[in-house]
């Protein structure tokens, strides 16, 4: 393919700024358009291949193709997007199966033991799927002695918690040995992924994993849980704390932090405060020399995972944005180990936005060819011709990292960096934009982060209140945004079922096309009120967007039954504070709001909060829906523009 090459200025850019929303936004329509028949036929497909492996649990193969490709079938030798970046081994087929160049080869393999020709599975996605299925079911019958899963000459399904060693040996990556740490940590992240996918569940654009509840404290350690922040929230957490001798589960996100330790006191072994707990071999990963003991120096939300391939750099300029071309985990396994020395600073996931730091900020990664020694670089897990990839969560995390590269390095200036229209090819920006894409350099040939990229979103959130007075978190028409996870995610939630859900609905809205429906079903085993925290970026300050504390937060909402109420949960420095709720009239849309600066909006929740929200910044926690008394008969609660007002 021929790649078109230009320069284009200032001037130019801000000549192209007035239809950028409108541009992305109808590519957006037009690529779910085009998914979702094919995602209809994906289901089909899984179930044909459980008929055919019936040990594999329900949802693990939906899960790993949402960790792979987020249900879009892979085609790099058909696909001149997809080829050549960072020299990433290739990927093939909705399973994201790979062939070999580096990493395992699944296909090959997959077709020794299936029969299938190596063509098929790479080219059609029903074999890709029974493919994928094969494989993983024969890592699962290694496992069958060790679960205990024989019965009758029948094999058992096994606990998604059990399959952790099973989805580490099948990940794909280079040949796998546990004592190398950073490569048992890569597949660690993998198993982890595909198990977030379940418990979180997935509904959007055509995208279904099945939710079901992880117990995460029998999937891993406590240190691996600690350093993966997996969500505890399926604890059903009652109390401010959950404690034991060596970790606390934390109010505000509920997540498990380890606490600051005497190394005078012993633990009991088989406790939960024993590293001995949960999934067994991966004392890799939690030894003594464990890398998961250090984090980064950096950047203090990054976890450090050491990448080989660096040299000094000059004198940094700027920073460089990637698009991986792979999954998170796998992009990690590879800067860890590839025959072409290529590295990036930073790999950043979609799903949740966690980093992970691959090269010291004051070495030169290898991303960027001649700029490497004057840009730092960071990658985004995710594919450049599919949008699922750039969720909410990875934007807001990209962002925080690159502002901590503006207030580090005077020559990196956030007010400088790209706000003009996504591009498809290499586009050669002049230097004095501070911030841009890998195929904004020159001497390149790389083409990401691509068309699907938001410039202009990103550089709001480089540059808080460049937006205007009223910034729109959340409008719901291109994706779920903050809120991908299901109203009973949170612990702090009662009264209703785990049926209920939040899905992004176009049928009806207040502004733009879509809203986001939250059905919520009464649970017939509790007489308590509804009380739903809907939690906004899974509950993680961090992976939210930063607010002034002098603004007005709020959204509209339409309420389909009488007796509801609205209120809404942030997150500062003491804790989490809680605005007093709000009586909805029923069957109109309503706009709800509380002020930051006002105390009297305010009252204190938990982690320590004082009522008043003092701190310099905030983010939002979650949307509180609430009614007494509860009910037997379903309600649809519908959200739409969450928003800022400064």
């Amino acid at each position: 393919m021929a790649i078109f090459i230009c320069c284009i200025g200032q001037s130019a850019m801000a000549e192209q700024t007035a239809d950028r929303p409108q541009g992305l936004t109808a590519r957006l329509a037009e690529e779910e358009a085009r998914l979702l028949p094919q995602r209809r036929a994906y289901r089909r497909h899984f179930a044909d291949a459980y008929a055919a492996y019936p040990s594999i649990p329900a949802g693990t193969l939906e899960a790993i193709a949402y960790v792979q490709s987020r249900w879009v079938h892979l085609d790099p030798d058909g696909n001149s997007a997809m080829q050549g970046h960072q020299h990433m081994p290739k990927a093939y087929g909705i399973m994201g199966l790979y062939a070999g160049g580096g990493a395992a080869d699944q296909i090959s393999r997959a077709s020794a033991i299936t029969g299938m020709k190596v063509q098929r599975i790479k080219r059609n996605p029903r074999s890709n799927i029974l493919a994928a299925a094969a494989l993983l079911d024969l890592e699962l019958r290694k496992d069958v002695d060790r679960l205990g899963l024989l019965r009758g000459g029948m094999i058992l399904q096994p606990t998604l918690e059990d399959m952790v060693p099973t989805l580490k040996r099948y990940a794909g990556f280079s040949e796998y040995s546990a004592k190398n740490v950073a490569q048992d940590y890569a597949r660690t992240s993998f198993a982890y992924d595909v198990l977030l996918a379940q418990d979180r569940g997935v509904d959007d654009r055509g995208i279904r994993v099945p939710e079901k509840a992880v117990a995460w404290e029998r999937a891993f350690t406590p240190r691996q849980l600690t350093t993966l922040r997996a969500p505890f929230v399926r604890l059903q957490v009652t109390e401010d704390a959950l404690e034991t001798r060596e970790y606390r589960l934390d109010p505000i996100t509920e997540t498990l932090q380890r606490k600051e330790q005497d190394s005078e006191t012993p633990v009991p072994q088989g406790s939960i405060d024993s590293d001995t707990q949960g999934e067994q071999g991966t004392e890799s990963l939690d030894g003594p020399q464990s890398l998961l003991d250090t984090m980064s120096t950096d950047y203090g939300p990054a976890l450090w995972v050491a990448s080989p391939y660096y040299h000094s750099r000059s004198s940094y300029s700027s920073t460089t944005i990637h698009t991986a071309q792979g999954s998170y985990a796998g992009t990690i396994n590879w800067f860890q180990d590839n025959p072409y020395s290529v590295s990036a600073h930073y790999v950043i996931r979609s799903s949740d936005g966690q980093v992970t730091q691959m090269v010291r900020n004051h070495h030169a990664a290898h991303h960027v060819g001649v700029h490497n020694g004057t840009t730092l670089g960071i990658e985004h897990e995710g594919y450049v011709d599919n949008s699922s990839w750039y969720t909410t969560a990875m934007y807001n995390s990209s962002a925080a990292l690159v502002r901590s590269f503006c207030d580090s390095y005077a020559a990196i200036d956030c007010a400088n960096a790209y706000d003009g229209p996504a591009h498809s090819d290499v586009v050669v920006l002049p230097s004095s934009i501070d911030v841009k894409g890998h195929q904004h350099y020159t001497s390149q040939t790389h083409t990401d982060p691509g068309i699907n990229w938001n410039w202009s979103h990103y550089y709001t959130l480089l540059n808080p209140g460049s937006g205007g007075s009223t910034t729109v978190l959340d409008s719901f028409d291109s994706s779920e945004g903050h809120f991908y996870t299901s109203p009973t995610y949170s612990g702090s939630t009662v009264g209703i079922s785990t049926q209920s859900s939040a899905t992004r609905d176009c049928n009806i809205s207040h502004g733009g096309s879509c809203s986001l429906r939250v059905l919520l079903k009464d649970d017939t085993g509790s007489n308590s009120d509804w009380r739903v925290r809907l939690l906004s970026g899974a509950g993680s300050p961090g992976a939210n967007v930063p607010l002034s504390s002098n603004g007005r937060v709020g959204y509209w909402v339409y309420a389909a039954a009488s007796g509801m109420r609205a209120a809404i949960g942030v997150d500062d420095s003491d804790g989490t504070e809680r605005s007093y709720s709000k009586s909805l009239p029923a069957d109109s849309w309503t706009f709800v709001e509380w002020n930051l600066a006002d105390s009297d909006d305010w009252y204190a929740w938990a982690g320590g909060s004082n009522g008043t929200i003092d701190a310099g910044n905030v983010t939002l926690d979650a949307v509180w829906i609430l009614r007494d008394p509860d009910t037997a008969y379903d309600v649809n609660v519908y959200i739409d523009e969450v928003q800022i007002q400064n």
